[in-house]
């Protein structure tokens, strides 16, 4: 059995159920306050990013470029969903209550801190990133940098402790939590090359060699982001079919494999389009 059941340890996972089985209750029900809040903030992410697409399609502009307005909306959609699929998929995680509670909070203010900062930039009309032209955009630019780096450190936290303690959950769950976790470390470490290489050579009188510089990664970047999302919701929903626990096991695996192909070519076309 995939489940452990509750005990007087505090490094227990906030869902539990038999293995196998649906949850017992709706997420949003059994949420702690900080779960809450973490998910309606990545509601409201996603809102604000499908509202920047409705004022692209009114003001039009370019769709690609270091100053246009799909970053409020890729950055405000991507963020929200990731948002949500972490508070999620932490409840499967065997740590600390608190140590939870703090992570998850400052991972959702950071993730409106990176929102907030690229959506500002984009209303001003200037880029987000990389962008040390005035005090005011350095201070925005190093700060979208220095959360980042924040955002690397938190999810790396939660991706260990997916490893340190077998997760909870139905058969799968725990792969699947692993496997996305994996893959989305890949993600960061991509994201923290795109970053380091663009800050260096804008400080280096480059700053148009430094929005170049991040265009062979973004795929890998992107591709890696939302697997710790989409493979334990295949998990759960695999839970609720008739399909026995071998099967179930076996599509979990076949997920990971397809999902570990598309950051392998990613990764090929990164470093043959560098």
């Amino acid at each position: 059995m995939e489940n452990q059941p509750a005990g007087a340890t505090t490094t227990v996972p906030v869902r539990r159920s038999a293995a196998g089985a649906s949850p017992t209750a709706p997420v949003w029900r059994n949420a702690r306050p900080v779960e809450r809040l973490c998910y309606g903030t990545g509601v409201l992410l996603i809102v604000s990013g499908l509202l920047h697409l409705i004022v692209f399609a009114v003001d039009g502009g370019s769709w690609d470029g270091p100053v246009s307005w799909r970053k409020p909306v890729t950055f405000g959609v991507s963020f929200g969903l990731t948002l949500i699929a972490l508070c999620w998929v932490a409840s499967y995680l065997r740590i600390r209550p608190r140590t939870r509670t703090v992570l998850l909070a400052l991972f959702a203010a950071d993730c409106v801190l990176e929102v907030g900062g690229i959506t500002l930039q984009a209303w001003r009309g200037v880029p987000s990133h990389f962008n040390m032209e005035t005090p005011f955009d350095t201070a925005v630019s190093m700060a979208l940098a220095v959360g980042g780096g924040v955002l690397v450190v938190i999810l790396t936290t939660l991706a260990v402790a997916s490893f340190v303690s077998r997760p909870d959950g139905p058969t799968g769950m725990a792969l699947a939590l692993r496997a996305g976790f994996a893959i989305l470390v890949v993600g960061l470490l991509s994201g923290a090359a795109m970053i380091a290489r663009g800050v260096y050579l804008t400080r280096t009188g480059h700053q148009s060699a430094g929005y170049d510089s991040t265009a062979s990664v973004k795929p890998l970047h992107a591709v890696s982001l939302h697997a710790i999302l989409v493979l334990p919701l295949l998990a759960e929903a695999l839970a609720r079919t008739s399909w026995s626990a071998r099967t179930r096991r076996t599509v979990v695996r076949a997920a990971v494999g397809c999902c570990a192909a598309a950051v392998g070519g990613a990764l090929v076309w990164a470093v043959v389009a560098y």
